[in-house]
């Protein structure tokens, strides 16, 4: 199948493209959101070409994977042709509602020519979609590996810009974090935030691993931190999982199914959250046995397999536009 889609979110299309596909992006020239082009920190198969608008022009695909609204006019612009008309598309759903917590209508709610796939259950349960047909399938990645070693007695958050998304990723809860022990921030725009926080125990990890450096610096800190309060179920806490990192964090969305009890702590009581990361720190035996479960279960609930098999189904259905059994 020659698939069309958009590199937005490059975690997730790292696991996309592992299949067993022709998958297009577009580029533009200064490489842009609406025309990244191929990963330059992950590892892409040759099967993933970048391609030009123009160069668009001139293709035929089986399908588009849709991630964002304003999609559907790039794809007729380029393309010339009309997702869900001419060429059968797939939304692919990321995040939360952002506006309200259960009320807030999806893009393409009503439509019954493009099926919306959520990548939790809590995502497709809290949007309002309306009538349009609804999937879920839940994250898969490519296993890092068991690369814990826990060396380090230090906590590990990885968010993207937690000075402008504030609360809604946990970022005052740092601080409290960084005052049972030190805290290693991963992520773009993370100096400004420590800087912020003024905490001689905040370092701050801005864009400098490849993801595979990444990977091998999370599995030195002692514990996984994940402080977020409404956000998707982040790929970076499935990630540290498969590395074997315990888990502490808040009892929020999806994390509450992906984390077992014995995989770590969840919780909603900061201070339980900041004892259990004490306890880690101070207790390296249960914090690897966590990790071992944690990763366990991970690669259990999100394993690349069985997430490629789930897309392969959904495409294969949509392509055909053989969606009378989701809901």
């Amino acid at each position: 199948m020659r698939i069309l889609l958009w590199h937005v979110h490059g975690s997730w299309t790292t696991a996309f493209v592992q299949g067993r596909h022709d998958y297009v992006v577009p580029v533009l020239p200064d490489r842009g959101p609406d025309g990244v082009g191929r990963a330059r920190t992950w590892d892409w198969p040759a099967s993933v070409r970048e391609l030009s608008p123009a160069e668009l022009a001139e293709q035929q695909f089986d399908i588009v994977v849709l991630q964002r609204p304003h999609e559907l006019e790039l794809v007729r612009r380029w393309t010339g042709q009309t997702p869900g008309v001419d060429l059968p598309a797939v939304y692919l759903e990321h995040n939360t509602p952002e506006e309200s917590a259960c009320l807030q209508r999806h893009p393409m709610a009503d439509r019954r020519d493009i099926t919306i796939a959520h990548v939790t259950h809590f995502n497709r349960l809290y949007w309002d979609n309306g009538t349009a047909p609804t999937t879920v399938i839940e994250h898969g990645i490519v296993d890092p590996g068991a690369r814990y070693t826990g060396e380090l007695a230090r906590g590990a958050v990885v968010v993207n810009e937690p000075g402008r998304r504030g609360r809604t990723v946990g970022a005052d809860l740092v601080a409290g974090f960084a005052e049972v022990g030190p805290v290693d921030v991963f992520g773009m725009a993370t100096k400004a935030f420590a800087a912020c926080l003024d905490s001689s125990t905040v370092t701050a990890h801005e864009d400098l691993f490849s993801q595979d450096q990444m990977h091998t610096e999370l599995a030195r800190r002692r514990a996984y931190l994940h402080p977020m309060r409404w956000t998707s179920l982040g790929l970076s806490l499935i990630e540290a999982m498969q590395l074997a990192m315990p888990v502490v964090g808040v009892a929020a969305t999806e994390a509450v199914i992906a984390v077992p009890p014995e995989a770590g702590v969840l919780s909603t009581d900061p201070e339980r959250l900041r004892a259990a990361y004490r306890m880690f720190l101070h207790d390296p035996e249960a914090a690897r046995a966590a990790g071992q479960a944690a990763r366990t279960a991970a690669l259990e609930r999100y394993g690349l397999q069985r997430f490629l098999s789930d897309w392969d189904d959904l495409l294969e259905r949509a392509r055909h536009h053989d969606l009378g059994e989701l809901r």
